[in-house]
Parts: C-alpha cells; structure tokens; sequence
C-alpha cells in the first residue's frame, strides 16, 4: 500500500519507494519466519532501509507483520482448512504470502478482502511464482467465504488444543501454563498477550525533565498519553510514528522500559554513592534508571556479553545523557577479580526464556524449546555463582527474569537461598500495594497484564558474609 506523496509542514514532499509496503512485509515475514531472524531487530531494519515510508505506511508494515507473526498458528489452522496443500509443504515465500493475506481478511477491517487477495496474487507474480498465483487466490478466495464458519477445536474436548488455536500459542506452552496458573487464568494470560491496544511504556527520567514537561512535549506531538499502571514514573504512549521522533525521547527524558521492569530499580536500595553492577544489562533500561535514582553520581558498572549489546546500551546512555555509568563488554560467567567484594548492589537480570514477554516479542514462542528452559536454567546458576562474589557484605543481589517458567523463577530462588552465602530479602513492604498481593514468600511473579504489559520475576537477597 505504497503512497506516492506525502505532506509535511504544509508541502508536498514526493518519493518513490522501489517496493510496495506489502513487499517489504513478505521480505521481513520470510527473515523471521523462515530464517529465524526476530521481528523486532527485522523491523528496525526495514524501517531504516525505507526511511522515505511516511507515517501511513510505517504502521500499516508494522501492523501487518507483528500481527501476522502473532497470530500465525490460528492462521495455518485456517489455510490448513481451506487449501490442498498443507501450509507444511507449502513453499516458503508461498507460505508467508499466505499468512498476510489471511491476516489483513481476519483481522484487519480497513483493508477490503478484494485488496487482500489481488495484492497476495500480485505478490506471487512479482516473486516470480506466475504458475502458482491461481493457487494463492484459490485458497485466499476460499478463506474470504468461509473463514468465519470455520470449527475451532472445542475446548471441553481438548482445552490445551483449543487455547492453543485460539490465542496462537505452541501447545507445549499452554500445557504448562495450564498445569501452572489452571485455565481460566491461563486463558487470562494469552489473551493478555494478544491484546492490540496496550500502547508502549515508557519511563520517566526525573534528572533530565520533569513530568509535566514529558507529557507536555508528547501531546504537543498529537502523541496519547496515560499514566502507569503501577509506576508514578511509568507512562504509556499511543498513536505515535516512530519514538525518533519524539522531542522528549531524543532529549533523554524518557526511556523504553516495560512497567513491570520498573521494580528492580525502583525497590534497588542504592545512595547517591552507591556501586552498583549491572550483569546482563542490554539495552540498559535498569543501568539507566539506577543512574537517573542516584542523580549522575556514584558508579553503575554495566556489562554484556557482545559487541552489539554494549553498543546499543551506549547509544541509550548517549542520548539520556548520563555519565556515571562505565560500560564493559563482558560474559557475565567470567570473574572479574578487581570487582570482588565492592558492590554495593549487583543487578543479575538474566536471560531467560522470556515466556513472559510474548505479548511484545511475539516470535519467542516459535523459538523457544522446553529443553532450552533447562539449559538456561543452568547458564543462569553459572552466572549467579560468579556474580554474588562482587557484592560487599550486606550488599544485595537483585535476581530477575523477564519469563513465567518455575525453573528460571521460583526454582532458581530456592537454589540461590541453599548454595550461595546469601539471604532472602522480603520484598512485601518494598512494593505498591498494587502488587503486594502478588508476593508469593520473597519473590514475585508478575503474569502479563499485572503491571499493565509484560510477565517478570524478582527476587532479592542479601551477603551474609564476604570471603577472605
């Protein structure tokens, strides 16, 4: 859905784009559905290699690949019903034509089913798939009449198969979800997953600007803003086109930061002389709320693991301005002895299976694997033996993860509590009454939608003793 004008102040601004919007869709749907890419890095790309595609065509591209890689299982369900090839054995570029065109009928209202299924036979034709184009309009036309009659598994029958179809998630997942939270919460949960409308969230840096100059600067760019759920420093931001643009995002006054985030750096128990290390700290959204709560001063050591990380956290620290923060690119499984026993908080937010996160990123459920649960459950112990050795005596190690898996959360609490000199810290009087509910012992489990966006777990411990 290329347009060919555009205007801006006033003006006509004419361009050309080499390829419609639709095309440079199927291009980013092959890299992540096919090759494995992720949608957010993929996107970032196309956007910067189109940098010409006015506002209009930025969120239809947007739109239409995150919500095709959101729904894809339901989708393949359907194509499955209405084609005589299934989706499986479809070619890849056939498959990803597929999947959009089904996309924009079901669900999305704008685009008339007509323009959905000319546009899937044109993409078919400019792939060099002449001889299949009757098939893609084939199976388009026949989704057209009879998707909305189309029987979904029952869930009396089989409640996991249903959820899974349903809400376009892996049955594994929903197995476990079921086995963990029952049905109705998991059901709670997916749906929190797929909800369209949760905006972006964004934290507030005090030392850079006030509030009220934040969301002055927004809506003075037509931009929706609404306070944070949980968070008096939190806000959630609509109807914008792109947060370079944003006057108070590239002045540093805000942050991209998921609300339920917040709370390692708001409960860390840091002074304004404070030396705090950042472990895993990409793309540093906690390395800089620490900053921005300790005003500039003391040291926040943040680490990670690859070139890129550590570029992209400096890229943020550039833009907010903050110069206590000394950046190292660093495999957090690797003892730095100079650090020893001089933190006085360690931040250990480690990878994980990022379960909870699906609602944002929603190709992790494709690429995740029950046996990689187990692998980083282990990778995140050899973390946590190394890391506790930098803090002082009573400094305190905050653990956290952006998933809803025991084995990462619950399981790793009670493994730090019985083999590291380190004692739990109850976090119940440290949170909003919001969450206090939510403690379960001395952590807590976030589950999408609780803190308004993503799952996350936080459990907090202190040194009971420093080695000699």
């Amino acid at each position: 859905m290329p347009q060919d004008r555009q205007k801006k102040n006033g003006n006509v601004k004419t361009y050309n784009l080499d390829k419609s919007v639709r095309q440079i869709a199927l291009e980013s749907m092959v890299d992540i559905m096919e090759n494995g890419e992720y949608c957010d890095k993929v996107l970032h790309k196309m956007m910067k290699k189109y940098q010409t595609m006015d506002r209009r065509d930025r969120a239809f591209l947007k739109r239409l690949v995150e919500g095709t890689v959101e729904r894809c299982i339901e989708i393949d369900y359907v194509i499955n019903r209405y084609s005589k090839l299934p989706i499986d054995k479809q070619k890849p570029v056939v498959r990803e034509i597929l999947r959009m065109a089904v996309y924009q009928v079901m669900y999305m209202d704008q685009v008339p089913d007509s323009a959905a299924c000319n546009e899937a036979v044109k993409l078919a034709c400019t792939n060099h798939l002449i001889p299949l184009k009757g098939f893609v309009n084939g199976v388009v036309r026949n989704v057209i009449r009879f998707y909305q009659d189309t029987p979904y598994p029952k869930a009396k029958e089989d409640p996991v198969k249903h959820l899974s179809i349903w809400y376009s998630m892996p049955e594994w997942i929903v197995a476990r979800f079921m086995e963990q939270y029952g049905m109705a919460e998991t059901e709670e949960i997916l749906a929190g997953f797929l909800d369209d409308d949760k905006g972006i969230s964004l934290r507030c840096n005090y030392t850079n600007a006030s509030g009220e100059e934040i969301v002055s600067s927004l809506n003075a760019q037509g931009v929706k803003v609404e306070e944070g759920k949980v968070f008096s420093s939190a806000l959630r931001i609509r109807g914008y086109g792109s947060l370079d643009e944003l006057e108070a995002f590239k002045k540093g006054w805000v942050q991209v930061q998921d609300e339920s985030s917040l709370i390692v750096g708001e409960i860390a128990p840091v002074k304004e002389d404070s030396v705090v290390i950042d472990v895993c700290a990409a793309p540093g959204g906690k390395s800089i709320h620490l900053a921005d709560k300790m005003k500039g001063s003391g040291l926040i050591r943040a680490c990670d693991i690859t070139k890129d990380k550590v570029t992209l956290i400096r890229q943020n620290l550039i833009r907010t301005g903050f110069h206590n923060v000394k950046l190292k690119k660093q495999d957090a499984r690797e003892f730095i002895p100079e650090w020893e026993n001089t933190a006085d908080v360690v931040v250990a937010d480690l990878p994980c299976s990022g379960l909870g996160v699906i609602g944002h990123k929603p190709d992790i459920k494709y690429k995740t694997r029950p046996k990689d649960i187990k692998a980083l459950a282990g990778q995140q112990r050899e973390i946590l033996q190394n890391v506790y050795r930098y803090l002082k005596k009573d400094g305190v190690l905050l653990y956290s993860t952006c998933t809803i898996a025991p084995e990462e959360n619950e399981e790793q609490a009670a493994w730090i509590a019985g083999n590291l000199p380190l004692e739990p810290i109850p976090l119940q009087e440290k949170l909003p009454d919001i969450l206090k509910e939510k403690v379960q012992g001395e952590h807590i489990q976030i589950l999408p939608d609780m803190a308004g966006g993503d799952g996350f777990f936080l459990a907090a411990f202190r040194r009971k003793e420093t080695e000699k």
